[in-house]
């Protein structure tokens, strides 16, 4: 009996063990259905992915070459452009400077018209004053001796004569002298404006401003106007442009009826616009 019930517990034992063993190998079957199943799944995205790989990245490809290639036509053109930018700019530099050479041609050819303008007046005026002098000469002598009255003019015709053919030292010397001699002649203030005149056409300004400013320290003197006009001329070839506005500003109020009166407000003018 005690052996009978012994060969039981161990035929029970061993159904148990079998059926653990079944009950084990059927969850692993069934573990390893549902691992291949997921294998499966992921071998298939993998094969979507592949087929997508193998249409796409031609694609893609093909995009980027093309996008490449515009990126290349672009900076191609973009060169051109660059390229066309600097050559205006160059053109237009060599226009600016053509311009500034220009302007400042302009101005020198005023200028010279304005010493040619200067000349004629010059002589003109001279001529004139020498013709009033021969007159003053053949008319009754003033209070003073005609000796000394007669050296002034001989000295004042020789300096109008060395300044008309542009003896400028020989002038400048006469009319120095005649300042020196009698300050108080009626031809003084004229020996004065002349003396301002030579130092003018020498084109030395400085020297001149000063000289023609010395005219009006002359009572009723009738070379105020000529000297004012003159003296704004040598700020304006001197470059000092607010002087030289001021000085033409200066003729207009004072000296209306100056017949550099058009003169003036022609060159103020100009000096505003430039």
């Amino acid at each position: 009996m005690t052996n009978r019930s012994t060969y039981v517990r161990a035929f029970l034992f061993s159904c148990v063990i079998i059926s653990s063993f079944l009950f084990a190998q059927k969850d692993a079957s069934r573990e390893l259905r549902r691992l291949n199943a997921k294998i499966d799944r992921i071998r298939v995205q993998v094969d979507s992915l592949k087929l997508d790989n193998q249409i796409l990245l031609p694609e893609l490809m093909s995009a980027f070459k093309q996008a490449v290639k515009s990126k290349t036509q672009q900076d191609s053109i973009t060169l051109v452009v660059l390229k066309r930018i600097n050559t205006l700019s160059n053109k237009i530099t060599k226009l600016e400077n053509q311009s500034h050479y220009m302007d400042s041609s302009a101005l020198e050819i005023r200028n010279d018209l304005i010493m040619v303008d200067n000349k004629i007046v010059t002589l003109t005026k001279t001529y004139n004053e020498l013709y009033q002098l021969k007159l003053r000469e053949d008319s009754s002598p003033t209070s003073r001796t005609v000796i000394d009255n007669k050296k002034y003019q001989k000295i004042y015709t020789e300096g109008m004569g060395a300044l008309q053919s542009n003896e400028l030292e020989i002038a400048i010397k006469s009319f120095s002298e005649l300042v020196a001699l009698d300050a108080n002649h009626d031809l003084a203030d004229n020996a004065q404006y002349w003396l301002g005149e030579c130092y003018y056409s020498q084109k030395e300004f400085k020297r001149a401003i000063t000289e023609f400013e010395k005219v009006f320290t002359f009572p009723n003197t009738n070379k105020g106007s000529d000297a004012q006009y003159k003296i704004a001329l040598s700020y304006q070839y001197l470059g000092l442009i607010d002087k030289a506005k001021e000085q033409f500003q200066r003729l207009l109020d004072y000296h209306p009826g100056s017949e550099y009166y058009p003169k003036a407000k022609d060159a103020l003018k100009q000096l505003s616009i430039n």
